[in-house]
């Protein structure tokens, strides 16, 4: 006969309250991930729309193209028949559709937008529907048939494949033209082809940001460097004070700054009064430091180096003199001590370091355009170009995109090859 124990035990384990322990547990976990989870939602939320959000609609302008289609419907459904390469114009179908579309875009104000769009991709686009629209609003798409001759005495360019093809080429509503445009490519109803030969300046952009924000990578390391191994092996009280030194620049606007660089540089300048003054060069030869690549090197150096500094600090920090005392007692002299017991140990600071300025430097603008000129500006310069002055957003999404890419390449490259496991601040 089985006692009232053993029921007992061999039956689920309770909680105080009665119920089962592990329907306790898991509601009791639950709770804690509930808590948890809101404490973090002011976070999530900030980063869903400072970050997420804005990357994502960048994405999508890159590609979308829904505008031509949208003002223009009647119109694109009747090219889909005509073929530009046959060197005939539209038949009266496509000229009827267009002229009722246009008399209901002039109606909603929309034509300018229409001619803006396309002028990205031929120019004289914009200013041919801007002339033609004043005309076309007082045509009336039931009783004033037909329109071919009558647009085309209009505009003579109507009477060109080049308008019509153009409208054709850029009316579907995903595009890859904007990646075309931002890698000196265009698309066109005969195909993908090259940009004309003075406007092929993007791919140059790009190369020029990667290989300055390069250079300046490599000057933060060498000037970095020895600024924070004197930080790291002074008494602390001594490198606090220094320590302040580096983050003065962080007090002072960044505007100031480049704005400072711009004076000292300049051919009348302090840097040349100095050289001058020394006999170096001649009142007459004065260097032509500002507008060009050098002055954005020497300006960016200037304003991106405690960013280097900081995480190579941190880490000098944690490496005990006493490693580099015991190399030299084995008889290593102090380069060769340096180089392979310091300098390996420092490593991950340099880069991370490295990863922080190269980051920060290849999205800059407001450095380059100031001090830059035509000949040191960034493809950052290029992009808020279109954002604020062309408002072709589109390529601007583009251009970001392809940006975003290429340091996601940079920083898997690192990866694979120091890795990131390796960096360290401290």
């Amino acid at each position: 006969m089985t006692n009232s124990s053993d029921t007992a035990q061999s039956g689920p384990m309770l909680a105080a309250d009665g119920t089962p322990l592990k329907k306790s547990l898991a509601r009791s976990l639950r709770n804690q991930k509930m808590r948890a989870l809101a404490l973090i939602a002011p976070l999530l939320l900030f980063i869903l729309i400072s970050f997420i959000f804005p990357i994502a609609s960048m994405l999508f302008r890159s590609v979308e193209n829904t505008i031509v289609a949208d003002i223009l419907p009647r119109t694109v459904v009747a090219l889909d028949d005509w073929n530009a390469d046959g060197g005939q114009l539209p038949d009266e179908s496509v000229y009827s559709a267009f002229v009722s579309d246009m008399v209901e875009a002039i109606e909603a104000k929309e034509h300018t937008k229409l001619g803006t769009r396309l002028n990205y991709e031929q120019t004289g686009m914009s200013s041919l529907f801007r002339k033609s629209g004043r005309q076309i609003r007082k045509l009336d798409p039931e009783s004033d048939g037909p329109f071919k001759e009558k647009l085309i005495d209009i505009n003579a360019e109507w009477g060109e494949i080049k308008a019509w093809s153009t409208i054709k080429a850029h009316s579907v509503r995903l595009t890859n033209g904007y990646f075309l445009n931002a890698v000196d490519m265009r698309r066109t109803p005969e195909g993908i082809k090259q940009q004309p030969e003075n406007k092929r300046i993007l791919v140059k952009l790009f190369w020029r940001t990667l290989a300055m924000s390069l250079i300046i990578t490599a000057s933060c390391i060498a000037l970095g460097y020895p600024v924070a191994w004197i930080l790291a092996n002074l008494p602390m009280r001594t490198a606090n004070l220094l320590m302040i030194l580096v983050l003065l620049p962080f007090w002072t606007s960044l505007l100031v700054r480049t704005s400072a660089w711009k004076v000292m540089l300049q051919q009348q300048g302090v840097v040349n009064d100095v050289l001058v003054w020394l006999g170096v060069v001649a009142d007459e030869s004065r260097l032509v430091m500002i507008n060009n690549q050098f002055g954005t090197i020497v300006a960016m150096t200037h304003i991106l180096l405690p960013f280097m500094i900081l995480p190579m600090y941190s880490v000098m920090t944690t490496i005990p003199p006493s490693y580099l005392r015991a190399a030299k007692s084995l008889g290593a002299t102090n380069w060769t001590a340096f180089r392979r017991v310091y300098l390996p140990q420092s490593v991950p600071g340099i880069g991370a370091g490295s990863i922080l300025v190269f980051i920060l430097s290849i999205g800059y603008y407001i450095t380059p355009e100031i001090v830059g000129g035509t000949k040191g500006v960034f493809i950052s310069n290029r992009i808020a170009y279109h954002i604020s002055y062309s408002l072709n957003w589109g390529l601007a999404a583009a251009l970001g995109t392809i940006l975003l890419v290429a340091v996601l390449i940079l920083y898997w490259a690192y990866d694979k090859i120091v890795g990131i496991d390796n960096v360290k601040l401290g």
